[in-house]
């Protein structure tokens, strides 16, 4: 950790967008549409054969020493999203001048076509249909970086306080948050605020709550901990 790393990594992440659109553009520009046309009908045979034969027939062999689940090794073999690096690839022969090179670059072009439309549109509903789908992680509403000059060990997240929460109706003070944990924003209503130890949680308020990484499940479980029953009274 040093305490540049949040600006590095942004400045990282920048460059690699720029690299892949300065990727897909270069691709782009060696692809005929017309040229795809001879290629149709043995691409649509290999996609058919690498999506429901040789790729999940691999990751069952592979993933044969673990004890997953079959719906999880179903839904491994079936995200082989393919993308640019088997194009990439497929310009070597171009590059070598070996005979059918155009052929070979054209069918992986399609191949990945294929791959994204079936794969990329087809992945949320098999997940779902497998059982293996996760709601996806609400959008943070108060966002905020620690910026450069945070120290190391620091964790800041956000909470969301359910409405059958055990520290609904209790203030701050009274909830047991780990020693050097701090509450430093709630929204309340639709209004933003610094709240003190006696600010009493109600369900739905979200919290910015800043800790100790190693605290943060421990943080985490005291706000979505449910009342137990000798507490909630006749």
């Amino acid at each position: 950790m040093f305490i540049h790393k949040n600006s590095l990594m942004r400045f990282h992440e920048g460059i690699a967008w720029l690299m892949q659109i300065v990727m897909f553009l270069t691709l782009g520009l060696l692809v005929f549409p017309s040229h795809l046309l001879p290629v149709i009908g043995s691409g649509i045979l290999l996609s058919l054969f690498l999506i429901f034969v040789a790729r999940p027939v691999t990751v069952f062999l592979t993933l044969s020493p673990w004890k997953m689940a079959i719906r999880d090794k179903v839904m491994v073999s079936w995200v082989g999203l393919r993308g640019a690096a088997p194009i990439v690839l497929a310009t070597f022969p171009l590059l070598a001048g070996i005979p059918q090179a155009e052929t070979i670059f054209n069918l992986v072009f399609f191949l990945v076509i294929t791959s994204a439309l079936l794969h990329g549109t087809s992945i949320p509903f098999v997940a779902r249909h497998l059982g293996v789908s996760d709601p996806l992680p609400e959008t943070p509403r108060l966002s905020m970086s620690l910026g450069d000059g945070c120290t190391s060990g620091n964790d800041m997240i956000e909470l969301t306080v359910p409405m059958q929460s055990r520290v609904v109706g209790n203030q701050i003070v009274d909830i047991g948050l780990p020693p050097g944990t701090l509450i430093i924003m709630i929204e309340k209503g639709g209004n933003r605020f610094v709240p003190c130890g006696s600010t009493v949680l109600e369900g739905g308020d979200h919290l910015l709550v800043l800790t100790n990484q190693p605290q943060s499940n421990q943080v985490r479980s005291i706000f979505i901990s449910e009342p137990s029953a000798e507490n909630q009274g006749p």
